[in-house]
């Protein structure tokens, strides 16, 4: 089963509620909220009025896109971002691997990264959460094969991963990571990128059918930012999202 939804960072000047009622128009009922602006994680006022907002409007928060970066944040601090998470009504929660590439990361920096993964899990398998880590450049799983070893060596079901191709890297190579790391993945982010350029998303279907070749059972299939970031492109943009999981 493919479900569809929005990542709110994608429109970052728009309230919850104009979030909210641009997604009812757009028939998407699934967003991944994102804790630095639309879902602070310390305003829990905010985020029971939000939780509010979606029950009246059917809409479904399937993740809270946080910005806790691992082996940088400490800990202990996870456990405010479980409780808005909670509140939200979710039990995934996006981290970001690291602040630094695997081509500078150091063999310290990497030890410290490991224990903290494997720290987080066990906190994940306790309080009932999934963290997933963003499949992102300048972290540790801006590779393949560091993403894979991080994965079998923590070895949780509450540390798995995003997906979302690589504007940098080949066709070939993406499918490559897609393939390799499905069975850790949970959510993907959908956009149509090349490098710096951004482009309408009806031109990559034909290419994000072939990436979903790759994944099997249910998946949330998010669309990440505009091509011109205007929340007036939106429907558009969901018409191509529609037509990858038809």
């Amino acid at each position: 089963m493919l479900n569809t939804g929005l990542v709110s960072i994608s429109f970052r000047s728009l309230s919850c509620e104009q979030l909210i009622e641009n997604l009812k128009k757009c028939g998407l009922k699934n967003i991944e909220w994102g804790s630095d602006v639309h879902a602070p994680v310390d305003n829990e006022e905010r985020l029971y009025e939000i939780k509010k907002l979606m029950e009246e409007n059917g809409i479904n928060c399937c993740s809270y896109g946080s910005y806790f970066r691992i082996s940088v944040n400490p800990v202990d601090e996870i456990y405010k971002y479980i409780k808005a998470a909670k509140i939200l009504g979710t039990n995934i929660i996006r981290l970001w691997c690291g602040n630094k590439g695997t081509d500078v990361i150091t063999a310290e920096e990497t030890e410290k990264l490991f224990a903290d993964c494997k720290a987080l899990a066990k906190i994940g398998e306790k309080e009932g959460v999934i963290f997933c880590m963003e499949c992102h450049n300048d972290t540790y799983t801006d590779n393949v094969n560091t993403a894979l070893k991080l994965m079998e060596e923590v070895n949780s079901p509450a540390f798995r991963m995003y997906w979302q191709p690589n504007q940098h890297k080949t066709f070939e190579e993406n499918m490559h990571y897609a393939k390799t790391l499905s069975a850790y993945t949970y959510h993907l982010h959908v956009f149509n990128w090349a490098g710096h350029d951004r482009f309408p998303l009806k031109d990559a279907v034909k290419t994000w059918k072939d990436y979903l070749t790759n994944f099997e059972g249910e998946r949330y299939l998010l669309l990440e930012f505009m091509p011109d970031d205007k929340i007036e492109t939106l429907p558009v943009e969901t018409e191509a999202l529609n037509a990858i999981v038809s």
